[in-house]
């Protein structure tokens, strides 16, 4: 006899999360923030992992994180069959990047497939996996139609839609493409996030941070940083050093009046000069913590370069709450003003 499935009303439940290619948290933090609580955190990378220990090895608002140090290739997903409410991930972007070669299906980096295998042994009713603005790209389309028909087959509905993480409260653009699968039972409920009519800019993000030492070009300098940031990058391990990306992105830096050559190593001191002919202030990796979205309290391990490179390739915490939410209300059948329309059925039309 199968096992049982837990009750298709779930409001009176602790809603619980199984997350994949987990980085330095950020997907987990916002889901956590959304009331998830974490049976299993999964990340290869040993200073991610330790990352995440060093923050949540302690109790966190839903509790302690079980940090799981492994390859996805060896997790076997049947011990969770029918006991996570939702399957989570940010598989590896690197097929799918404007950056890298975009070899799709064919990068042996790519992960899809594994999540997949996941979801199809664990059964959840609900899915959420991120991933770069690439993958939305015409050159995907039947790749995209793949995993949409992959997951119609296990009876979801699936949702695919490009966020701009400045919509949700985070000081940068950062587009993020964002699948959300559920159960069909769950589907009429769900519907995206609304953006917000208001960006946080880096100086009002930053301020802080920068007159921490008592910099007295700190107020001047964040009136000047009236923007959100340009993406932020330097997660590539193939990438030389830290530091904000390259020329381009320097420069759209130095527009904010920041010095994107390298990553300091503590906020401007105060005898720091308040001339930007002279000199600009510098990031350091907990601003790019909050560039992201993380609170600064963050803690980040490894060297700089490792620490930096977590930053870089972190999914925006605020992102993950607001999607997270509305798969919350979708689980607990709250009708939504406007239900999304599912991308199965869009194929369908197409056909």
């Amino acid at each position: 006899m199968p096992p049982k499935r837990r009750s298709p009303h779930l409001s009176h439940k602790q809603l619980t999360s199984l997350e994949i290619c987990a980085g330095a948290g950020g997907q987990a933090l916002g889901l956590e923030e959304a009331s998830f609580q974490h049976v299993a955190v999964v990340e290869i990378d040993e200073w991610a992992s330790e990352t995440l220990r060093r923050n949540r090895g302690k109790m966190g608002r839903h509790g302690k994180w079980n940090v799981l140090e492994m390859d996805v290739h060896e997790l076997d997903g049947t011990q969770w069959r029918h006991k996570v409410d939702l399957f989570a991930g940010g598989v590896p972007c690197p097929p799918f990047s404007v950056a890298g070669k975009q070899l799709g299906s064919d990068d042996e980096r790519d992960l899809f497939p594994q999540a997949l295998r996941l979801i199809n042994e664990i059964d959840p009713p609900a899915v959420l996996l991120e991933n770069v603005k690439g993958l939305s790209q015409r050159r995907f389309e039947s790749y995209r139609r793949e995993i949409i028909q992959r997951l119609s087959a296990m009876g979801y509905s699936v949702y695919w839609k490009l966020l701009q993480a400045a919509d949700y409260g985070v000081p940068q653009l950062r587009p993020r493409f964002i699948l959300v699968a559920l159960k069909q039972e769950y589907a009429p409920y769900f519907a995206w996030p609304q953006p917000s009519s208001t960006h946080t800019t880096v100086g009002e993000a930053l301020l802080e941070l920068m007159s921490k030492n008592g910099w007295q070009g700190a107020e001047k300098w964040a009136e000047g940083a009236n923007k959100v940031a340009p993406t932020l990058v330097g997660g590539s391990k193939k990438h030389g050093g830290p530091d904000v990306g390259p020329t381009r992105a320097k420069a759209a830096w130095k527009e904010l009046g920041i010095k994107g050559t390298s990553i300091a190593e503590d906020s401007p001191s105060a005898d720091f000069t308040t001339d930007p002919n002279v000199d600009l202030p510098r990031l350091t990796v907990q601003m790019g913590g909050v560039i992201q979205g993380f609170p600064q309290d963050w803690m980040w391990a490894g060297g700089k370069t490792a620490q930096w490179r977590q930053v870089g390739n972190a999914f925006p915490p605020p992102v993950a709450k607001a999607v997270g939410t509305q798969i919350k209300q979708a689980l607990n059948k709250r009708k939504p003003v406007s239900a999304a329309k599912p991308d199965n059925e869009l194929l369908l039309e197409l056909q």
